[in-house]
């Protein structure tokens, strides 16, 4: 996963058995994957028969895609043939069948091997599932997409898919110590997917290192365009000071500010500009979207199933059914404002790439929570692409994320650009 390319070797059996026995091993503490969609002997079996397939499409070595034979992780709200479906819930899997998401479509034809599928929180709401933080087991690996994380960070698979609303693959990466990639919203259709806030719901992906998201994110994305001229001036990185900034923790503030100064000293132009001056108002709009959304996304299951839905997720579809229409429509109006502030204000101040904390500190202590989501707030609002990048630890040990973010469509310059960044802080240690 260290490398910009990936390759299977070896024989389709010895590359399962490898893989499987990785997981089975690891997995036991982790529970990264979701236990109860197909027994261990199942899988392998599955693994064999579906990389023999691989092999037999593409024999020629020369011709085989990015992704060949690659093992991938799936996010446990994503439709996958063969595997059923629950969103990390009680619900019967039945509820959710329908066609494969597109989204898996273009990880098959692109060679890749289907790993597993994931634990989410409940819905990819709030209610945790039972995954651990490799890096401190008793420590939250962040969510909702907890399972995609953790199981790149416990290097079980190279790579897994996630989803964010708010801040479900940056916290989690920032958290487990692996970069997670939110491309521009809609970038990657969204179809076969269980859908929290369809305004905001995105899906992403796990890895070791930005140039290993890029493979990805260029099979998955759509429209992508390789970055081929050569950048003229060097990346102009913003710090949005202000309120939002002061969110972090008194430790994650302290890792930001070193992290900025070791990138200006190595030579990246850095502005710092007052903003998000009404980031309480922007919280409630982004609220009033998601919890209005989540309802409707639910109004056909939650009558018939609502008393097998945890406690969090009731309480976020009893708010969403208390909020009014015309409360959601201001919303969305706000929503296009904020948006078009937000762009105005890059262009003015001349910046590339905004840097932040990814999540206020390193991994809570429990799994009752999944932790905060305030740092990646704004962008996810504005369905702006976002990245983690592991750089440096806490006190305690644990790993700290820095969040890279680009103007909407700048997917492509944005894993560019931030290959600089990663360098500067070194590769993560998965």
């Amino acid at each position: 996963m260290q490398t910009t390319t990936f390759e299977a070797s070896g024989s389709p059996s010895a590359t399962v058995d490898m893989l499987c026995d990785r997981i089975d091993e690891t997995d036991r503490a982790i529970h990264a994957f979701v236990a109860e969609s197909e027994t261990s002997a199942a899988r392998r079996e599955r693994l064999r028969r579906e990389l023999r397939s691989i092999h037999e499409r593409w024999p020629v070595a020369a011709s085989r895609p990015p992704l060949f034979g690659v093992p991938v992780a799936v996010k446990d709200i994503v439709r996958v043939d063969g595997l059923p479906t629950r969103g990390g819930s009680a619900l019967p899997p039945e509820v959710f069948e329908g066609s494969q998401a597109g989204a898996v479509d273009r990880l098959r034809n692109a060679g890749a091997l289907i790993a597993g599928k994931t634990v989410t929180a409940e819905f990819a709401m709030t209610a945790p599932g039972p995954t651990r933080n490799p890096r401190a087991h008793d420590h939250t690996p962040g969510g909702s997409s907890s399972g995609s994380a953790a199981a790149v960070a416990a290097s079980m698979v190279p790579l897994a898919i996630g989803t964010q609303t708010v801040g479900s693959m940056i916290r989690p990466a920032a958290y487990c110590g692996v970069v997670g990639f939110k491309p521009t919203a809609r970038r990657i259709p969204v179809d076969g997917v269980i859908a929290n806030a369809p305004t905001l719901d995105t899906i992403g992906v796990f890895a070791a290192t930005t140039a290993a998201a890029a493979i990805a994110a260029a099979v998955l994305c759509d429209g992508w365009q390789p970055v081929r001229d050569a950048e003229v001036k060097r990346t102009v990185l913003g710090v949005p000071d202000g309120p939002y900034l002061e969110q972090a923790g008194t430790e994650a503030r302290a890792a930001f500010e070193a992290q900025v100064a070791a990138l200006s000293n190595a030579g990246f132009p850095v502005h710092r500009v007052p903003m998000f001056a009404d980031l309480a108002h922007d919280a409630e709009d982004l609220h009033t979207v998601n919890r209005y959304e989540a309802a409707q996304s639910h109004a056909a299951w939650f009558p018939r199933y609502g008393a097998l839905y945890r406690q969090q997720s009731v309480a976020t579809v009893r708010q969403g059914q208390a909020i009014s229409r015309e409360q959601y429509e201001r919303g969305l109006r706000r929503r296009e404002a904020f948006r078009t502030s937000l762009a105005q204000t890059t262009d003015e101040a001349d910046v590339d790439v905004w840097i932040s904390p990814a999540a206020t500190g390193p991994a809570p202590n429990g799994l009752a929570s999944t932790g905060s989501s305030v740092m990646c707030l704004p962008w996810s609002y504005a369905g702006w692409p976002s990245l983690s990048i592991p750089a440096g630890r806490a006190g305690n040990g644990l790993p700290l994320g820095l969040q890279c973010v680009s103007v909407a469509g700048s997917d492509e310059r944005l894993l560019d650009w931030s290959q600089a960044i990663e360098a500067l802080f070194g590769p993560a240690d998965c």
